[in-house]
């Protein structure tokens, strides 16, 4: 069963003073490559995340998202009354003396004065870490659920797309003795409209047989069925087969292409063509598998 690298995982809870949300998103990428913004609250434990999202989600570019949102009165940041009120007073005083005027706008002043604002600090317990990994570990598994969903997905196209390309191979079946025959005609009726041109027939006999073979797709066609049967092998075999699906898909190309530099004949090529654009489907969607 393969799993797609695109997924996307929320959730969240409520602790005494703030709510918590998880977000999880990933998309496809050769390797992991992991963003992870944290809130100040739970910096310290960036490193425990960042390893865990690894050993679980092994490849993507995944963006991880914490954000919180306090709840009730109460604030991390306070007024520091006692400072608003000798900043007023000084201020007031010291207009008096210079003999101008005070502030139109006095909290406009005040509030950019230095430490009127106080910041709380803010500690994290092991009970309130606890609840925020649960959160972490419920977008993860909804991400893996997504994964999982999208993996079948895919799964049920690449079989699709095998199928077709198993089933033009067939196609093009009636059309290879039709162009050997072809093609010794055309040769033959060439040399008959030389006047006076008389040839060794034994020695033609083995130039055409060496020309048919040089066009003769049965290799290609093996090995193409071969890469098929491996390709839908590979899907089963666990999690981890995109790279190699894409090498596969690589190898079913260079049959593919090699079939059509040597059909030398209009309806062979057509069917082709259907085949790289079979392909080609195959090749885009592989890049999101894990």
């Amino acid at each position: 069963m393969i799993q797609s690298m695109t997924g996307f995982g929320k959730a969240s809870t409520e602790l005494e003073r703030r709510k918590v949300t998880v977000e999880v998103k990933s998309l496809n990428s050769k390797q992991l490559d992991l963003s992870v913004r944290l809130p100040n609250l739970y910096k310290e434990h960036e490193m425990e995340i960042r390893n865990r999202l690894s050993r679980q989600l092994e490849r993507g570019k995944v963006d991880f998202l914490v954000y919180v949102e306090n709840i009730g009165n109460e604030t991390p940041t306070q007024i520091n009354q006692s400072i608003v009120e000798g900043y007023y007073n000084q201020i007031k005083e010291s207009a008096r003396k210079l003999g101008i005027d005070t502030p139109a706008d006095w909290y406009q002043v005040i509030l950019r004065m230095p430490d009127v604002l106080k910041y709380e600090s803010q500690e994290v317990d092991e009970s309130e870490w606890n609840a925020v990994s649960q959160v972490i570990d419920e977008a993860v598994k909804q991400l893996l659920a997504f994964r999982k969903q999208e993996g079948e997905m895919l799964e049920n196209l690449f079989k699709e797309k095998v199928a077709n390309i198993s089933s033009l191979l067939t196609d093009i079946e009636p059309f290879e003795a039709e162009r050997v025959e072809k093609i010794k005609v055309r040769i033959t009726e060439a040399l008959h409209k030389i006047e006076d041109f008389d040839y060794d027939k034994n020695r033609f006999e083995q130039e055409m047989i060496y020309y048919i073979e040089k066009l003769d797709i049965n290799e290609e066609k093996s090995r193409l069925t071969n890469h098929l049967s491996y390709f839908l092998e590979t899907m089963q075999s666990g999690t981890g087969q995109g790279k190699k699906l894409g090498f596969i898909a690589q190898e079913m190309g260079r049959e593919i292409n090699t079939m059509g530099s040597k059909s030398n004949h209009a309806d062979m090529q057509q069917i082709v063509v259907r085949m790289k654009d079979e392909l080609e489907q195959i090749k885009e969607q592989v890049l999101n598998v894990l």
